[in-house]
């Protein structure tokens, strides 16, 4: 590179050949021409552009140096660094989920490429700034939120900052109750369309007779298989953090749609090279892929899970039922499937009593 484009290129920067024969680059500090930060890296270095604009504003840093070291210390970007390398150490030590760290980190962009040089306790108002920008898609302003509402809590916790300015802020999404649950009729229109035997009649077959999650969907497979008491099963281990173990007879209609398809492997399902899904979000663009071609736009694997939940219950399964297919381990997570039913079986059998009565 020529001195001069450099010159061009980056104000203050100072190209000098040493009598060795060696160049050596140096910065004049914005605002302070007397102060000269000689740098560690050369033009040609991927952090070279980086390390100028730091030294630019007074600040030395060696290359490969951690994001939070990078960051302006005690500014929003700071937090966030520090806060995803600590979730990164989690995921290691098998605390927190990889999918958990990926939906953090795509939160964590979105407020940084805003307001990463902001001190660190940023003005609530600013946050609100930021979700009524995300109108348009209320579900992902509110999953934006949440999450720098997290990470302010741990934050908290380990007293870097005094305060959480995402607390008291209010959902937009106003929702219409999460995932829609699939209905008899759709679940008709899609066997229709997908017959026994490929990959998508399995797949739903799969979430409807285990009311899985996609993130155990792409796990399952023929080594889950068990028998209990007789009775053939799968049993696994669901990979949300909380969840219990699941133990549920398998089915008729879901063993013989396991051993329709051509191709066999370690999972259940495969994509169309005959290999596992690589990850959740893979299977879950595949699956909505094969809604739309079965003219089910607007519907997702999670509206299957709520649609057996909502199918146990109306068959008089408990929310404790419910609880051990869905690997529940708080009963208000399943009570959403019975309180309706329950509230109507008591007010049919209150009615029956006073049916009795002489009127």
């Amino acid at each position: 590179m020529d001195v001069t484009d450099m010159k061009v290129k980056y104000p203050g920067l100072l190209c000098e050949r040493l009598p060795s024969g060696v160049l050596r680059y140096r910065v004049r500090v914005e605002g302070d021409k007397a102060r000269r930060i000689p740098l560690t890296v050369t033009p040609d270095h991927p952090q070279f552009v980086e390390i100028y604009h730091a030294a630019r504003a007074g600040v030395k840093l060696d290359p490969q140096s951690a994001p939070e070291d990078r960051a302006i210390r005690g500014s929003v970007g700071w937090l966030a660094a520090k806060h995803l390398a600590a979730l990164e150490k989690a995921v290691e030590a098998g605390q927190v989920s990889a999918l958990t760290l990926k939906k953090r980190r795509s939160v964590i962009k979105v407020l940084t490429d805003r307001y990463a040089d902001y001190a660190l306790e940023i003005p609530q108002a600013k946050l609100v700034e930021l979700r009524d920008d995300m109108i348009e898609t209320p579900a992902w302003a509110d999953s934006v939120i949440e999450g720098i509402r997290s990470m302010y809590r741990w934050a908290t916790e380990r007293r870097i900052c005094s305060v959480n300015p995402a607390i008291g802020i209010a959902r937009i999404d106003r929702g219409k109750g999460g995932a829609i649950p699939w209905t008899p009729d759709d679940l008709r229109k899609y066997r229709a369309h997908h017959r026994p035997g490929t990959t998508a009649h399995l797949a739903l077959t799969l979430f409807m007779f285990t009311a899985c999650r996609i993130s155990d969907a792409v796990l399952l497979g023929r080594k889950h298989e068990t028998t209990i008491e007789g009775v053939r099963a799968l049993r696994w281990q669901p990979v949300k953090r909380g969840s219990a173990e699941v133990a549920i007879p398998m089915m008729p209609p879901l063993y013989r749609a396991t051993r329709a398809t051509k191709v066999q492997g370690d999972t259940y399902l495969l994509n169309y090279r005959g290999q596992p899904f690589s990850t959740p979000d893979s299977l879950g663009q595949m699956f909505r892929r094969w809604c739309r071609d079965a003219g089910l736009s607007n519907r997702s694997s999670h509206g299957i899970r709520k649609a057996a939940g909502h199918l146990l219950a109306q068959e008089g399964c408990s929310q404790y039922q419910i609880m051990t297919v869905h690997g529940h381990t708080q009963a208000k997570t399943s009570e959403v499937y019975t309180k309706g039913v329950e509230r109507w079986r008591l007010a049919k059998d209150a009615m029956a009593a006073l049916e009795a009565m002489d009127w």
